[in-house]
């Protein structure tokens, strides 16, 4: 069967009646399917819709079924619907290799856009870790399928499940040496003009909130300013708080400390706002350059992350020293998330309760309705303004 040609996303993916999965060897009986799909596209959509309110997972899971779907039926030819179990096999390969590269793997070191003809479902090869959570995400979509009636069986059950182990020790995080040549860099940044300012500006608040607040890249994007508020301590005191919606659309508090705050206005004065956000400011919590007042994409708060990293490295290499090229290629491999690791781990290791960490940093819901919880509330807002501080240099 001549396979189809070339590579298009999902959202606009169309693929010949052979091979669209309409008559898969693995389809559901007929007329028993719970969704009302007659493809194999049309069933990975109704699947991902579940996920069109966590935007992260969404683009995750998309990302992982769309290729699946391209390698079928681009490189195998045949549909998502009829693959076996050794093909499964084959394809977890491909994912540690993908050729040709010419057609799977994108050049130059950049993502494009999903309707540039450049774009391509892959970055590189995935490592293995990566391979591990494809297979993971794939497996729960083809067991979906299954109970939805769609297909009869879930090719990838047959495969060997190991033992599930404990999770090990987050290593993806900077050690104290990175996170100071990170501050070094950053304070170090030009300021002759006024778009170096504004870009150093940017930088300072970009990582100071994703430090202080513990913040993932997707709640920076989407969140606003209009979020922080202030309300009274049982002593009378003024304190300062971030409402986030997070992960899955759950709410959580941030203590939004002193430094935070301070931060938060030496920014809001570089970029022409009043020192203060109003309740109802939909101002977002990171600016582009320039005159604009639209939310930056992750995309764009993950390149602009990425090049401070890149740039804190070759600091670290001009300056040398004992393993500065092995630190040098960590800082490199940076990402946001690393910061929320980093935020976490300093403050586990200045020994901020657990207990506090965990509701900083989102890991569970947390009510502000009871006055019992509010008060407790009091409390982890001020071990985070004692104990969790970042250090600029002046």
């Amino acid at each position: 069967m001549e396979p189809v040609s070339p590579a298009f996303p999902l959202d606009i993916l169309a693929t010949p009646l052979p091979l669209d999965g309409s008559a898969g060897s693995n389809r559901g009986v007929a007329g028993l399917s719970r969704i009302a799909a007659n493809n194999d596209v049309e069933a990975v959509r109704a699947w991902l819709a579940r996920f069109h309110d966590t935007p992260t997972t969404f683009d995750n899971y998309r990302k992982e079924a769309e290729r699946l779907l391209l390698w079928s039926t681009l490189q195998l030819g045949k549909p998502l619907s009829s693959l076996t179990h050794e093909d499964f096999l084959v394809y977890q390969r491909f994912l540690a290799d993908p050729q040709p590269r010419e057609k799977w793997v994108g050049g130059g070191g950049r993502k494009h856009g999903r309707r540039d003809p450049r774009w391509r479902p892959f970055h590189g090869p995935l490592g293995a870790s990566s391979q591990r959570q494809a297979m993971v995400i794939l497996n729960s979509m083809l067991a979906w399928l299954v109970e939805a009636g769609y297909l009869r069986g879930n090719p990838l059950s047959l495969s060997r499940h190991r033992a599930r182990r404990a999770k090990p020790r987050v290593t993806r995080y900077l050690t104290d040496e990175m996170w100071g040549e990170t501050l070094a860099y950053i304070a170090e940044m030009e300021q002759e003009t006024p778009a170096q300012r504004a870009r150093q500006a940017r930088a300072r608040w970009l990582f100071t909130l994703l430090y202080l607040g513990g913040l993932r890249i997707s709640e920076v994007a989407g969140n606003t300013m209009g979020c922080f508020y202030a309300r009274r301590d049982s002593a009378g005191r003024e304190r300062w708080w971030l409402e986030i919606l997070g992960k899955g659309r759950k709410e959580r508090l941030v203590p939004a400390t002193s430094q935070l705050m301070t931060e938060l206005q030496r920014y809001r004065l570089a970029v022409g706002l009043p020192a203060r956000p109003a309740t109802i400011e939909d101002t977002p919590l990171v600016l582009p350059l320039g005159k604009s007042r639209k939310p930056l994409t992750r995309s764009a708060l993950h390149l602009t992350i990425k090049t401070i990293f890149e740039g804190a490295a070759d600091r670290l290499r001009a300056r040398g020293g004992e393993d500065a090229e092995g630190a040098a290629e960590q800082m490199e491999a940076a990402s946001a998330h690393w910061l929320r690791h980093t935020a976490g781990s300093h403050m586990a290791n200045h020994e901020i309760d657990l207990r506090v960490v965990r509701d900083n940093l989102g890991h569970e819901s947390l009510s502000t309705t009871s006055l019992y919880l509010h008060t407790e509330d009091d409390a982890r807002h001020q071990q985070t303004e004692d104990k969790h501080r970042i250090h600029w240099q002046e």
